[in-house]
């Protein structure tokens, strides 16, 4: 995971994962990809004991954690949790070979073959009938020409940035629109994503979080007034929200390939019934679920899928 001081208390998936397992007795350890090393053919780990807050004590920022320690993962561990945010660069990506070394020894969640495989933006263009148009390149040309076609309007993204990071909402006659798109694909040398922008974006864009291919759960993101992103790390409100019968189709259509590619617990991000992301390697929602739908006890969204790595882990 990232950093364990760094993460948002009130919005962190992971931690409430890991609070869950902690209350049913598990032994929870935690580390960065920083903390992995080889030794011959075997994947060490320098880890910290995770630790449920004080009881009474003030509510302090980020997961608790103890004393530090080492071992073999295959000597210590039943099962791995992989999610660490973006971006996807080389210590990720070498983190994901590091994890390779478990294969057939220590289940890993999501598998680090998919995590590799499946590029959260580029993903959802394995299924072109589900996306809104959409565009890779990096020259201004090719890029501003698809907006022409698009109706003078498109949404430019890095391809391995997450929570609405460097994503922008450019129209034709912008004077910025040149700088911004220079500044995007850092003239000319960097891919990014363009989309054609759809209206209903104002209305929110859904987080649908699946475990295993089946709905866990669904939160609307609406975007402030003066934002264009509804990512609730820049500000959008978490609504309740139910899933179309467009949308049903999408996570069916999607099920059966994320399961193939070890893609177990994963979030959607849909808009006006098209699929515009693939989130695998640290989806997050969990919590504004519970809050919006008012879950407590066994319906929270953390109590299922720790209910599901148990059934994961190796006897």
């Amino acid at each position: 995971m990232d950093p364990p001081q760094r993460i948002n208390r009130w919005t962190d998936t992971t931690l409430v994962i890991v609070e869950e397992a902690l209350q049913r007795k598990h032994d929870v350890a935690v580390a960065t990809p920083a903390d992995l090393w080889l030794d011959g053919g075997d994947l060490g780990v320098a880890y910290h004991h995770a630790q449920l807050p004080l009881p009474g004590a003030p509510e302090t920022p980020g997961l608790r954690v103890g004393k530090g320690s080492a071992a073999l993962v295959h000597e210590r561990f039943d099962l791995v949790l992989m999610r660490k945010d973006p971006p996807f660069d080389l210590d990720y990506y070498f983190a994901t070979l590091l994890l390779e070394r478990l294969r057939g020894r220590v289940p890993v969640v999501n598998d680090p073959r998919g995590l590799r495989e499946a590029n959260e933006k580029l993903y959802a263009l394995r299924f072109p009938s589900l996306i809104p148009p959409t565009l890779v390149a990096r020259g201004q040309a090719a890029l501003t020409e698809f907006m022409r076609q698009q109706g003078g309007e498109m949404i430019v993204k890095p391809l391995d940035g997450c929570g609405g990071a460097g994503v922008f909402h450019l129209r034709e006659g912008d004077r910025n629109l040149h700088a911004i798109l220079e500044t995007a694909t850092c003239f000319g040398t960097r891919l990014v994503m363009a989309q054609r922008y759809l209206a209903d974006a104002r209305n929110g864009d859904k987080r649908i979080l699946l475990l295993d291919g089946e709905l866990l759960g669904a939160v609307l993101r609406v975007p402030r007034d003066d934002e264009t992103r509804g990512n609730l790390h820049v500000g959008g409100r978490p609504e309740r929200t139910t899933l179309t019968d467009g949308e049903r189709a999408i996570v069916s259509t999607l099920a059966p390939e994320l399961r193939k590619d070890g893609l177990r617990f994963v979030g959607l991000d849909v808009i006006g019934e098209r699929l515009t992301e693939v989130n695998v390697t640290s989806p997050t929602g969990a919590q504004e679920v519970n809050r919006v739908e008012g879950r407590t006890g066994d319906a929270r969204l953390e109590k299922q899928v720790v209910d599901w790595l148990e059934a994961m882990a190796r006897p």
